[in-house]
């Protein structure tokens, strides 16, 4: 699911221009004779999270985001702590100009991951967690990085084991092994030109952004074409969150999906409603695409992305080959408490299993399939959720302090 990303990439689409304020040039950079650096990653809901540490001081986690164009600290807590001092405020509007979000920019901010120095960084420090990024992820997230990583570094992301590379641009030599295909970098963000079948009828040749903070697999803007249509057989669903609440839209499969030499059949599909961006406004600049390709695809592949040189490096790997599902049973869960531990069900889509079976927004979960869920992660949680139809789901959940047992079974509407 999209979840709380859609709002960081809008937000930022929205806020870009502050970075051309900054009085000091942005600065990662390696040790010297190093040229290659390898971090250890975390996934969660197909987004890639690495340590960081604020002013030598404060270790966080930050997700790293093709999308963003400034690094977002996404509770102002953290920069209070530190005692940064704040150059200017900002108040973000929605729709008819209602107050939605408080952002302060913060200036010469060191920035450090391992192996990495980063120095005179400006982060856009929001209030509050509006996106709600820690319960929709089930891990403590403080952070967003984007293009001041990718306009410094070669970066190679390998999903499967869970590291990522930074390479100086001029020591990257690419393995013939890569599916190589052009991108262009545009307000400091990377499209590629891709094919959408969308019914039997319906090809189209698109331009799309490559979006590695977003959750979902492809996402499709109507808008932006009038053949972009959404396939009768379709779900009413939340795609995430936004600075100002929940996005909405709907959810399908279109025919295939083919970028450079991959093709993907039967690809889940996100079409957002028309208004469903307009709390995240577009009114800054914003570049015309038909869509955007986030972690549901690239987390198939190992994945190189080379903003100088304007490429994108593509290699399979083990889960290419696995089926796209949506959400089998119904249920959106969002972790909760100290240690985001606590699962609770905040959403039960109509006319799902989990719905019939009588499960409420509210229930906490307890345990699945006769297992307590002491010690799982969020993502384990989703795992048993959206494993396969056909498989049946015994669940155990607390609801006004009794525990209360249901039985579904996991079924896809589209």
């Amino acid at each position: 699911m999209l979840k709380a990303i859609i709002g960081c990439l809008c937000l930022v689409i929205c806020v870009g221009q502050l970075a051309n304020a900054q009085t000091q040039i942005l600065g990662f950079s390696m040790p010297p004779g190093i040229e290659k650096v390898e971090i250890p990653i975390e996934i969660h809901n197909n987004l890639v999270v690495v340590p960081v540490i604020i002013n030598n001081q404060l270790p966080l986690k930050f997700i790293i985001d093709t999308g963003v164009r400034t690094a977002i600290l996404t509770e102002k807590v953290y920069s209070d702590i530190l005692n940064l001092s704040y150059s200017r405020k900002y108040t973000l509007s929605g729709p008819g100009g209602q107050k939605l979000v408080d952002a302060y920019i913060t200036s010469n901010v060191t920035l450090d991951m391992p192996g990495i120095h980063g120095e005179g960084h400006s982060l856009l420090v929001l209030d509050e967690d509006y996106l709600e990024l820690k319960n929709s992820m089930g891990t403590e997230v403080h952070g967003i990085l984007g293009y001041e990583l990718f306009s410094r570094f070669v970066v190679k992301v390998d999903y499967s084991n869970k590291r990522l590379t930074l390479m100086l641009p001029g020591g990257f030599h690419p393995r013939k092994k890569y599916d190589v295909i052009p991108i262009t970098v545009e307000d400091t963000k990377p499209f590629v030109q891709a094919k959408v079948q969308i019914s039997d009828t319906t090809t189209i040749n698109g331009k799309f952004l490559v979006d590695s903070g977003a959750s979902h697999g492809l996402l499709l803007e109507t808008l932006s074409d009038p053949r972009i249509v959404v396939p009768t057989k379709n779900i009413d669903a939340i795609l995430g969150r936004g600075i100002g609440g929940v996005l909405r839209g709907k959810i399908a499969r279109i025919r295939s999906f083919t970028l450079g030499k991959n093709k993907t059949n039967d690809l889940i599909t996100h079409f957002p409603d028309d208004y469903a961006y307009s709390d995240s406004l577009r009114k800054g600049r914003f570049t015309f695409r038909n869509g955007s390709i986030g972690g549901e695809i690239l987390s198939r592949f190992t994945v190189i992305f080379d903003f100088p040189n304007e490429k994108l490096y593509l290699k399979k790997n083990i889960s290419f080959k696995k089926k796209y599902y949506y959400n089998l049973s119904g249920l959106t869960v969002r972790a909760t408490g100290i240690r985001l531990q606590t699962y609770e069900i905040s959403d039960v889509r109509d006319n799902t299993t989990a719905q019939r079976a009588g499960l409420l927004r509210g229930d906490q979960i307890v345990a699945i399939n006769g297992v307590s869920v002491i010690g799982y992660e969020l993502n384990n949680i989703n795992d048993f959720l959206n494993s396969k139809p056909g498989k049946k789901i015994r669940v155990e959940v607390k609801r006004k302090g009794e525990k209360i047992k249901k039985t579904f079974v996991l079924e896809s509407q589209i």
